[in-house]
C-alpha cells in the first residue's frame, strides 16, 4: 500500500503537458575517448533496465557504435536513441537529461589510471502528434537520404539501404533511424525523432527570451553536470542537484533509479 501511495503521490507532480507521452532518450559520449563510449553504453543498460522495471517498452531507433574490447565484452557507443513507451515514460526521465560523468579505473589503461569520463544524456517528449497540429514541415523542406546500416565493428552490413536519414533544411536538424529492416519504418522512426527536436528548438528558442528578460541564472554546479558516478577510489553515485547518493553503484546501474528520479521531481527548485 505504501508502494502504491508513494507512485500516485509522484504522478501529481507530473502534470507538465507532455509528461503522459512518451519519450525519446538520447545518449552520446563526450569527453573520455573510449571510456565514455564504454560508458555511454553503461548508462543505455542502465535505462533499458529501469524501463523494463517500470513496464515500460523500449525500442533502440538508432545506434552509432564505437570501439569494442570492454569490461564484460561491452561495444562502445558514440550515440544512440531509445524509444521509451510507457504512461508517464517523458515525466519520469526527463530530469535525467544533462552530462553524467563517470570516475573510475580505466579498463583500457595499460597502466590502471583513474579515468574521468562525461557523456550527454537528453530526455524528450514523444510529441509527434501533438506537434503536428502546431507546426507545417513542407516535403521541400526535407532532404530524405538512404544508406546501409552497420552493426558493431562493421560485422553486420545490410545488403539494401534501408537506413534513412532526413534532414530539416530550414534548420539543418538532422534525424536518422537504421534499426529495422524495412525503410519505411525507418522513416516513421526518423521523423518521430525530428518531431522531437524541432518542439526542442522551440523550447530553447522559449528559454532565450525568457534569460533576455530575466538574466542569466547561475547554476549550483557547474557546467551542466547533473550526476557523478565514482567506481574508484570509493564507490559513490551523487546527483548534485538534490544531493541524493549511495554507495550501492551497481545497483544504481542495474537500473535502480527511484531514489534519484523521484526526488528529482519533487523537488520543486530544480
Amino acid at each position: 500500500m505504501e508502494k502504491e501511495i508513494e507512485k500516485q503521490e509522484t504522478k501529481i507532480f507530473l502534470s507538465g503537458k507532455y509528461d503522459k507521452n512518451n519519450a525519446i532518450l538520447s545518449i552520446s559520449a563526450g569527453a573520455g575517448g573510449v571510456d565514455a563510449e564504454d560508458f555511454a553504453t553503461m548508462l543505455l543498460r542502465m535505462y533499458e533496465r529501469y524501463c523494463n522495471k517500470k513496464g515500460f517498452k523500449t525500442q533502440i531507433l538508432h545506434q552509432s557504435f564505437g570501439e569494442g574490447g570492454g569490461p564484460e565484452g561491452r561495444i562502445g557507443t558514440k550515440s544512440v536513441i531509445l524509444e521509451v513507451k510507457g504512461d508517464y515514460a517523458y515525466g519520469l526521465l526527463k530530469k535525467e537529461s544533462g552530462v553524467h560523468r563517470l570516475v573510475r579505473i580505466s579498463p583500457f589503461s595499460a597502466k590502471n589510471l583513474r579515468h574521468t569520463s562525461f557523456v550527454l544524456v537528453e530526455v524528450l517528449p514523444d510529441i509527434e502528434d501533438d506537434f503536428k497540429n502546431e507546426i507545417e514541415i513542407k516535403p521541400d523542406d526535407l532532404k530524405i537520404e538512404t544508406f546501409r546500416a552497420s552493426g558493431p565493428g562493421g560485422q553486420y552490413v545490410n545488403r539494401r539501404e534501408s537506413a534513412v536519414r532526413i534532414t530539416h533544411l530550414p534548420t539543418g536538424i538532422v534525424a536518422s533511424s537504421q534499426v529495422d529492416r524495412i525503410q519505411g519504418k525507418n522513416k516513421e522512426n526518423a521523423l518521430k525523432i525530428l518531431y522531437s527536436k524541432l518542439y526542442q528548438l522551440k523550447e530553447n528558442e522559449k528559454d532565450k527570451e525568457i534569460k533576455k528578460i530575466k538574466g542569466d541564472v547561475k547554476e549550483a554546479s557547474w557546467g551542466n553536470q547533473i550526476r557523478t558516478y565514482v567506481l574508484h577510489p570509493y564507490k559513490l553515485v551523487k546527483d548534485l542537484r538534490t544531493n541524493v547518493e549511495t554507495s550501492d553503484v551497481e545497483k544504481v546501474l542495474d537500473g535502480d533509479l527511484d531514489m534519484f528520479i523521484e526526488t528529482e521531481i519533487k523537488n520543486i527548485n530544480i
